[in-house]
């Protein structure tokens, strides 16, 4: 896919270009990956722990599309004399993302999933779609992209309310959301849809507290990471019909394995971590990874993530 989107033949004759089109198993990224001098990966698709960087003594450059990847260890390329740079993506991808966050948001109130699979082996209507106008939403994380999530719960006709760690009342309020409590948000929300920066302190934001809190009839979507809730509370209140469903573009372990068992729960949404990929963004980063390729050739890296 990466030769698609970017003219790599313009590096040269002398640079051998290669693509990895499919997904390559923890075992097998050593012996894959250890003859390249230089690598781009696809965001965090691809993680680059110390045992593997240090498994690659000819990796000199190492570019991540995005400008943040937590599955890279800066610290052991650094000590490897590597250098990662990062390669942005198009303005649109935070619009992705929020109208992938709505599909998921309508797919679960209209049973969309349930109703299509039952269509498909002859039954007609087997459930009741529930409306949004009304109802309530609420968004963890009001930056770019739990904004533009907000902004269509306005036009939809619900009352948005919003939390995070750093949130303000004039900030959520400059949104069209209100600000209210973690445990409030939880408490009044018909669906909660997560938009946060996955750090140390937001790790598992969405505990089993917050999960507990929920409504039976409310639902979670997840566009943003996995390491933002926590999943064995999330599986359990899921197979356990504490809340009535979840939408879910992130895995703690990607691509999400087939005999995983959120495939089986028919109470789900799942797609696989699609919230940033378009034509657009993919043209977007691998122009700008082949941009830092060039510049690193030419002895003048850009966007390093590890100066």
């Amino acid at each position: 896919m990466a030769e698609r989107y970017a003219d790599w033949t313009t590096l040269g004759p002398q640079v051998q270009v290669q693509s990895f089109r499919d997904y390559l198993p923890e075992g097998e990224r050593a012996a894959a990956l250890q003859s390249f001098d230089v690598i781009v990966a696809m965001r965090e698709r691809t993680p680059f722990p110390a045992q593997l960087v240090e498994a690659l003594p000819r990796l000199r450059l190492l570019v991540t599309t995005g400008l943040r990847n937590l599955a890279i260890d800066l610290d052991a390329c650094s000590r490897q004399g590597i250098v990662v740079c990062g390669a942005p993506g198009s303005s649109d991808a935070n619009t992705a993302t929020a109208e992938l966050a709505w599909a998921h948001i309508l797919a679960l109130f209209k049973n969309l999933t349930v109703e299509d699979a039952n269509m498909r082996r002859g039954l007609w209507q087997t459930g009741m779609p529930r409306p949004l106008a009304g109802k309530c939403l609420g968004v963890l994380g009001l930056g770019k992209l739990g904004t533009a999530v907000a902004q269509v719960g306005k036009a939809f006709g619900m009352q948005v309310q919003a939390w995070s760690p750093n949130l303000t009342a004039e900030r959520a309020e400059a949104a069209g959301a209100q600000f209210v409590s973690k445990h409030e948000l939880f408490a009044n929300a018909d669906v909660i849809s997560v938009h946060l920066i996955l750090s140390e302190r937001t790790r598992n934001v969405v505990d089993a507290a917050a999960l507990a809190a929920m409504k039976p009839t409310a639902f979670l979507v997840n566009t943003s990471r996995a390491g933002l809730v926590d999943q064995a509370a999330l599986l359990d209140a899921l197979r356990k019909g504490r809340i009535a469903g979840a939408g879910l573009d992130v895995f703690a372990e990607e691509p999400l394995p087939p005999t995983d068992t959120l495939r089986a729960l028919d109470n789900v949404v799942l797609t696989p971590h699609l919230g940033y990929v378009s034509p657009e963004n993919f043209t977007a980063f691998y122009r700008s990874a082949l941009e830092a390729v060039q510049a690193w050739m030419a002895g003048k890296p850009v966007r390093v993530l590890n100066a």
